[in-house]
């Protein structure tokens, strides 16, 4: 496997000789050199990947003297981060760099993570050996096995077990990635969510080289966001607080969650000892785990804390919200289908596309905690809005204006053209729309009425009342503070209240709806009795027209004047 020119060699001997390859790649024309020169050079050299798997940190920044790093053996063949040219740094052994080193690369556009995150794939699968021994010695005790049974099926699961070690350490990493991708846009939501741990007492923010408030404004000001190093430690800080927090009974005792516990053994097991693993003793430590990895590889570091921040729910009602939304997206299916364009799309549009369903789960979440209908189980809230929701997603052409049809398929073409499939790039494009389910669900349920006349006649008043472009600019007005996106949010929901609100005040002007013609009719009618408050409504939209950018009190006035809209629908 060595390379033509290449070699092994010992770190003691005096000099080695430089083949005509080695002399190449070191741009030199020395015939020998001494190990550490070779291998201070090697860390410089151009490469894709850097692979470090042994003892020793190669790697400081700048700012640090070789008596920071604490590794003498070493002093002689370290190099700065800003000195290195691979494109990757894969950290397989323990400290390979300092955490400033490795800040220090990444900022100047290299590709690293931290050692924890690198060589996670050895803890994980120690945690997995455990869980899984403590099942087995107890099925040995109870004579269920015998220890040569025990051993035998422990050795049939490697492959088992190292797919579900791998699969973990891929989605974590690709979490990281989602959100590297957005750079700074996330930033002041993150240093929230540091000052929440800080708060706390989880994070030393020194201690872990996190940046400070002042560091932070200077980054915001230079359009920079926290590097993978950073995002790195921070993803590790928010499992850990999240998982503990996820420990309690409203979670592990939901009967929902327990396919949670039994997904984190190995098929074999599962096909055999589901009952038994019920015993188990880390019973909601493992599903406590998966629940975290899920939510936090899904939805990001800060999800629950923002969630948490925006509607005062607590988090195991995050957890279960969330939860629902997944499900009823189908997201576990979507996101492996996406995961499958592994290197047949750009990476950074595979990013693209995972951060927008991020951002559509999350709605959807935010909504399920704000609406506070109670359901008996998690399962029961998905048959609720399972219905409204396919129906969406097979028929909504049917229901939509003729130029939202053409935005749509628009869209999903724009994604084709890039390499995605089809019906993958049907179900992202269609993202924004099917979260109109939710409120179509209640109205169904208020007004008794087929979905199919319900959605027709909701997308319809949203199209002729501007609402869609509406919300459009809400959703593209620029924060600067969290005051401001709270009150972004605040827009949203308030505007999907109005419209849900006029559909149904709408919809119960008639006894008698059964086609979509009546429906279509049943509008125009209203219109034109309401044509006062609708002329004035338009009049604002366009007036909104003229400008790029708004101001925020422009939002509440704009929304003040449809609730006279609503107010008065509801009253005749």
């Amino acid at each position: 496997l060595i390379s033509k020119g290449g070699g092994v060699f010992s770190r003691r001997t005096k000099s080695i000789p430089l083949s005509a390859e080695m002399k190449k790649w070191l741009n030199t024309k020395k015939l020998s050199i001494t190990p550490n020169e070779f291998i201070h050079q090697i860390l410089q050299m151009p490469v894709d990947l850097l692979w470090n798997g042994g003892i020793g940190t190669y790697v400081k920044s700048s700012k640090e003297n070789d008596s920071d790093v604490g590794d003498r053996a070493n002093d002689a063949v370290r190099v700065n981060g800003k000195q290195l040219q691979a494109k990757i740094i894969g950290e397989g052994g323990n400290l390979g760099c300092t955490q400033l080193g490795r800040v220090e690369f990444a900022k100047l556009g290299g590709k690293i993570n931290t050692d924890f995150i690198d060589n996670v794939g050895g803890v994980d699968c120690s945690d997995n050996e455990v869980n899984i021994k403590i099942l087995l010695n107890a099925l040995v005790n109870n004579g269920d096995l015998t220890v040569k049974q025990r051993n035998a099926m422990l050795y049939e699961m490697t492959d088992d077990v190292a797919d579900i070690v791998l699969d973990d350490c891929y989605r974590q990493t690709q979490s990281i990635s989602i959100t590297d991708q957005a750079n700074v846009v996330q930033i002041k939501e993150q240093l929230r969510f540091i000052h929440t741990l800080e708060r706390d007492g989880h994070l030393n923010r020194e201690l872990e080289y996190i940046p400070t408030d002042e560091e932070f404004s200077e980054r915001i000001a230079d359009g920079v966001g926290l590097t993978r190093p950073e995002l790195s430690v921070l993803i590790s800080y928010a499992k850990m607080v999240l998982k503990e927090e996820l420990n309690q009974a409203a979670i592990t005792d939901n009967a929902y969650y327990q396919k949670f516990l039994v997904g984190s053994f190995p098929q074999l097991l599962q096909d055999k000892y589901q009952a038994q693993m019920q015993q188990h003793p880390l019973r909601g430590e493992i599903i406590a785990t998966k629940l975290t990895n899920y939510m936090i590889n899904d939805m990001g570091i800060n999800f629950a804390h923002r969630l948490n921040e925006e509607t005062g729910a607590s988090i195991c009602d995050i957890a279960i919200a969330y939860s629902t939304v997944k499900a009823l997206y189908d997201l576990g299916d979507l996101w492996r289908d996406v995961e499958q364009l592994d290197n047949k799309i750009d990476s950074s549009l595979q990013l693209q596309i995972l951060d927008s369903m991020r951002r559509s789960v999350r709605r959807a979440t935010r909504w399920m905690l704000r609406e506070h209908t109670q359901f008996e189980s998690i399962n029961s809230a998905i048959e609720f809005y399972r219905p409204v929701y396919s129906d969406l997603l097979n028929n909504i052409s049917e229901y939509l204006v003729a130029e939202e049809v053409t935005s749509l398929n628009n869209t999903v073409a724009s994604y084709v053209e890039q390499g995605v499939p089809e019906a993958i790039a049907y179900r992202i494009g269609i993202q924004s729309n099917a979260f109109s389910a939710l409120d179509l669900a209640h109205i169904v349920e208020k007004t008794q009425l087929k979905p199919a006349l319900v959605e027709r006649l909701y997308f319809q008043l949203g199209s002729h009342l501007q609402l869609h472009w509406f919300l459009e600019q809400i959703n593209q007005q620029g924060v600067n503070n969290h005051w401001q996106a709270l009150a972004r949010a605040s827009y949203r929901e308030e505007l999907d209240h109005q419209q849900r609100l006029l559909t149904i005040s709408i919809l119960k002007r008639s006894e008698k709806l059964a086609s979509i013609a009546q429906v279509d009719d049943l509008l125009v009618n209203w219109m034109d009795e309401n044509s006062n408050l609708i002329n004035r409504w338009s009049s604002m939209m366009s007036e909104f027209k003229t400008s790029q950018s708004h101001e925020f009190a422009k939002f509440s006035v704009a929304l003040r004047e449809l609730l006279l809209l609503t107010n008065k629908v509801s009253a005749s």
